[in-house]
């Protein structure tokens, strides 16, 4: 949440959600975006957050209460593939690594079930990680390790390379939007780093290369543990001149009702 936070909340100020208006979280979660909405549309404004998964919207809910905004955020369960909504019922709409996803489904029909609920001449927007540089002077290493990561390998064995999700502006085009538009969000980390800092860095590395260390080379998994093991007397997070950076990029368009 420390490295998180800032980046979403400059892709939410991005979009110029209109103050009073009444928002859609695609696949919420624990509701750390949901809440940073409500925020952005003001004590009129309301957000719905809708997860598959009622124990993450537990989570939700609880934050919302800590954040003092129940009253104005609510969370529904329910598939973002078939929304439990009627039509025409929010004003903008909006997911975080999840509509777009290669591992979601068909990208073009996430996006026409959003603009479904979505009033025409609003905005739906999807926002997921595109990229990162951790391990500064270590670009090899980093390549190779990022093609083990699954949303990569994912692509493989004939994927059509039109499902990636930076070729979403053609997404967009094809479900019908108007007006698409893209752009990516940068966090930047430099040393010193402070104690929320570098475990929020080695949570990032933890979700990026953690689960894929099967199909690493050992050598390659070895280089990695020593440079990013806090007691490594080569942590690369502890040295002087460590700077790294992260982006997520930002797609959207306006809903249109041709015919």
């Amino acid at each position: 949440a420390s490295l998180r936070e800032p980046v979403i909340r400059r892709a939410i100020r991005r979009l110029g959600l209109p103050e009073g208006s009444q928002g859609f979280d695609a696949g919420c979660g624990i509701g750390s975006h949901t809440t940073l909405l409500a925020e952005a549309v003001g004590p009129r404004g309301r957000v719905t957050g809708l997860d598959l998964s009622e124990d993450l919207l537990a989570h939700a809910r609880e934050r919302a209460s800590r954040c003092g905004c129940s009253d104005r955020v609510a969370f529904r369960q329910g598939d973002v593939n078939d929304l439990p909504f009627d039509g025409e019922c929010f004003d903008w709409a909006w997911s975080v690594d999840c509509v777009g996803h290669v591992s979601i489904g068909n990208p073009e029909d996430g996006l026409r079930e959003l603009a479904r609920v979505v009033r025409p001449g609003g905005t739906v927007a999807i926002l997921l990680y595109s990229s990162q540089l951790l391990l500064p002077g270590h670009p090899g290493l980093e390549a190779r390790l990022n093609a083990t990561v699954s949303a990569m390998t994912a692509l493989t064995g004939g994927v059509d390379p039109d499902r990636h999700f930076m070729r979403a502006l053609g997404w967009f085009k094809t479900a019908g939007f108007a007006g698409a538009t893209a752009s990516t969000v940068v966090g930047t980390v430099q040393a010193p780093l402070d104690d929320a800092t570098r475990r929020g860095l080695l949570s990032l590395i933890g979700m990026l290369w953690g689960e894929s260390r099967s199909r690493m080379t050992v050598e390659d998994r070895e280089e990695l543990l020593r440079l990013t093991d806090p007691d490594s007397a080569e942590c690369l997070l502890a040295a002087p001149d460590y700077y790294g950076f992260f982006t997520y990029s930002l797609f959207s368009g306006l809903v249109t009702r041709e015919g």
